[in-house]
């Protein structure tokens, strides 16, 4: 069953390969209006797993119609919670004058079809556009988004966004210039099949000395692939969980004159514990799960437990997509060291406007704060954790709730908003993936990184 929905992933990835560079030639055909360029991107690609589910009950979408004739484009990514808010979106099209288009494909390929857009300087096709904490980084300090300061004023009171707690708006915040509306708050952290570690009597690993451990007993199990993964299939997830595992020693990336700081003891003695993690529990095939496989191989009982985004929990209790519902476990992302903290980061999705939309901004946000008011997300929390303090007062969620919210209030939270960050997470994710093939040490991966990171840096004026 695994390789079967493996390959019918591979398809869609293909698909949407095939997608991204159909969308590349229609953003530089200059012959094109923004208008062809925004109809042809925004027919939706992604299936909703929430509409295969338990039909959710969508909020009405009170924003007054617009004089003239509008369309919205709003791209993404799909997962559980995005795919909710999606029909969310949708309910405005019941407005006069305006229609509302969603376009959900993997997190890759929206982030490159935004890139696409938003770099050549033109109009953008998307008048709303998905971004996470890095993409608010990267996207915020090139100028492709639209401060929403005033608006937020303006719409403080009518939707209350007091009740979105400071540090999420500060996560969207660069130079005091508020780039992103809190939509869905993330983390990492584990799931487990429960009946297995019932079966060997096993507790559920609270460091990594913990996980290493249960994957020698797990591998016994015939009934599996392999006991445990964690998402390293590419550069930039090599990148995450060294942010986390450098951050949990007490590490950290940057000095206060951004000289790098990730290739001392605390960065060698982070990457080492990693390729402990792969060797004990991955080898070369757990190096090639991505999200998606992960998911899957826990759905399906291949996977004993893994280090997974919250944002896929409530796909375990799905009876749609997984065959364990009630049987898989959640519990708190596993530290590096007894009692330091917990090996994962904090993370938000936000919904942010391009600056270069030619679509009222005034109408874009209205729409916006309807698809993330506290009614619409009383029910997103269903799929995925949401960003309103009454929704938790509310208890509405799902049961993975108390393990996200617990590995975002002991983990190492969120990268810090400095336009030299990228440029790391660039040149980490180049040269750690060669520590897991054997082909570097840790020492010499950092020291590359170190090396590409200072040469960029330099270049760009953030080094003297």
């Amino acid at each position: 069953m695994r390789w079967t929905r493996v390959l019918i992933s591979l398809l869609l990835l293909v698909g949407a390969l095939a997608l991204a560079a159909c969308g590349t030639q229609l953003v530089q055909d200059t012959g094109s209006t923004a208008a062809q360029q925004a109809e042809a991107l925004a027919e939706p690609k992604a299936e909703d797993a929430a509409a295969s589910a338990a039909e959710p009950k969508l909020a009405p979408c009170n924003v007054a119609s617009p004089a003239s004739p509008t369309l919205i484009n709003v791209i993404g990514w799909a997962f559980p919670v995005t795919e909710f808010y999606a029909q969310e979106f949708k309910e405005c099209n019941q407005v006069e004058n305006l229609k509302v288009n969603v376009q959900l494909l993997d997190s890759a390929s929206a982030q490159e079809q935004v890139r696409l857009a938003l770099s050549g300087g033109g109009t953008s096709p998307f008048a709303v556009v998905h971004a996470a904490n890095t993409q608010i980084i990267e996207w915020g300090f090139a100028g492709w988004l639209m401060p929403l300061n005033d608006l937020i004023d303006q719409y403080r009171d009518k939707y209350d966004l007091d009740d979105i707690p400071q540090t999420a708006w500060n996560a969207a915040t660069i130079d005091g210039n508020i780039y992103g509306i809190p939509a869905v708050g993330n983390t990492l952290h584990l799931m487990y099949r429960s009946d297995l570690f019932e079966k060997y009597n096993l507790a559920v690993p609270t460091t990594y000395d913990e996980v290493i451990a249960a994957c020698e007993v797990l591998k016994e199990e015939p009934s599996i692939d392999l006991p445990f993964t964690m998402n390293l299939h590419a550069g930039w997830a090599w990148e995450i969980e060294f942010f986390h595992f450098l951050h949990a020693l007490g590490g950290k990336y940057l000095n206060a004159d951004n000289t790098p700081a990730f290739n001392g003891p605390e960065g060698v003695a982070a990457l080492e514990k990693m390729k402990e993690v792969v060797d004990a529990c991955m080898g070369p095939e757990g190096i090639t799960y991505s999200v998606d496989d992960s998911e899957i191989g826990m759905e399906t009982g291949r996977l004993a437990f893994v280090e997974l985004w919250a944002s896929r929990a409530a796909n375990m209790d799905n009876p749609e997509k997984s065959d364990y519902v009630g049987q898989i476990g959640f519990a708190p992302a596993p530290a590096v060291q007894p009692g330091g903290p917990l090996a994962s980061s904090a993370w938000n999705d936000f919904y942010a406007i391009p600056a270069t939309t030619d679509v009222d901004p005034e109408i874009i946000f209205q729409v916006i704060l309807e698809v993330t008011d506290l009614e619409s997300q009383i029910e997103a929390a269903q799929y995925g954790i949401v960003t309103r303090q009454a929704v938790a007062e509310s208890g509405a969620g799902g049961r993975y709730l108390p393990a996200a919210i617990e590995t975002i209030a002991r983990g190492v939270g969120a990268y810090p908003p400095n336009r030299a960050i990228p440029l790391v997470r660039t040149a980490l994710g180049n040269w750690l993936p060669l520590v897991g093939t054997g082909e570097l040490s840790p020492q010499e991966a950092l020291d590359k990184a170190v090396e590409e990171y200072t040469a960029e840096a330099t270049a760009r004026g953030f080094l003297r």
